[in-house]
């Protein structure tokens, strides 16, 4: 198939367009970054350069291609978040996962795309539903922090606008936290070295669950999205959930880090806010049970607890 791939130098597009093209797939690489343009030809693609907030250059660069899939995943987040001001550091992603939205469905429609794919995000999810890994089904906390609220609500405009173009066969992947080359858990990345530096602390009890997904698995599931013609939302992360307080410590012993310092969650609420405390001992995994069923996708790293060796060796 012709596929169009928006943010296709992102985190994922780096083994999503590798993955794309063994498959047999003819892929169109969209990146705002003209310096970009070389990589992804190397990868196999056909490199085009728009900005994805500008409508009239998306539906262009679309029309131009001819698609028969367009794959969204356009995201601005920066390798290093600063905890205290999440909103800023996701404004641009938040303008992507809205405005950027609209322009690619608009554009995917205009030029007789039949299917379209797009990323969301599990990570940080704040539930009252019980259990640790949460169904597609389970609702947010209706009361997040008013720090995390424009990031979600960003998401639920993406995955809502997207589940709806029920005319483009649409699909929403919510993948777990990214590791693997170009992500901020590598060899250089962003928060292997703030554990290093021991800036990373366990706060409070660090109940708080996360999922996690290599990049590698995060791209094979969504070229079995597309092989499979399936509709709907999907979470796509590892089968290991797993509390903080259990990932952090092991994270720092495999890059030789010493052991995260711990915060009484009354001094971090003061210091970084009631949203990163919520974060650090509230948060919910993800059950990938029917990404499994229905994608007929399985992990390679069925936990994070290989593959952060496998990353970090």
């Amino acid at each position: 198939m012709r596929v169009f791939v928006a943010g296709a130098s992102g985190a994922i597009g780096g083994s999503l367009v590798p993955a794309l093209v063994e498959a047999g797939h003819e892929v169109v690489a969209m990146t705002r970054t003209p310096g970009k343009e070389a990589g992804l030809r190397a990868a196999g693609a056909q490199p085009v350069v728009a900005d994805a907030l500008d409508a009239a250059a998306v539906r262009d660069a679309v029309a131009r291609a001819e698609p028969e899939v367009v794959i969204h995943q356009l995201t601005a987040i920066p390798q290093r978040l600063n905890i205290r001001r999440p909103e800023r550091d996701f404004a641009t992603t938040n303008r992507l996962r809205t405005e950027g939205t609209d322009n690619l469905l608009a554009a995917a429609r205009a030029a007789g795309a039949r299917r379209f794919i797009a990323q969301s995000f599990f990570g940080w999810r704040l539930s009252r539903a019980s259990g640790t890994a949460l169904s597609e089904d389970d609702p947010l906390d209706p009361e997040l922090p008013p720090r995390l609220r424009g990031i979600f609500d960003a998401m639920r405009h993406l995955e809502t606008a997207v589940t709806g173009a029920e005319d483009l066969g649409s699909t929403v992947l919510r993948y777990g936290g990214f590791y693997g080359p170009g992500t901020n858990i590598a060899p250089n990345g962003a928060m292997v070295e703030d554990l290093r530096k021991r800036r990373f602390p366990l706060v409070g009890d660090a109940g708080g669950v996360w999922s996690f997904i290599h990049v590698d698995d995060a791209a094979r599931a969504t070229v079995a999205a597309l092989d499979r013609d399936v509709r709907g939302i999907f979470n796509v992360v590892d089968d290991d959930p797993a509390p903080i307080r259990e990932w952090l410590p092991e994270l720092a012993l495999l890059v030789g880090a010493k052991p995260p310092r711990r915060v009484p969650a009354w001094l971090a609420r003061l210091a970084v806010g009631e949203h990163a405390v919520a974060i650090m001992t509230s948060s919910k995994g993800a059950s990938n049970a029917k990404a499994r069923r229905d994608l007929g996708w399985t992990p390679e790293h069925a936990s994070w607890r290989e593959g952060f060796r496998a990353v970090l060796a």
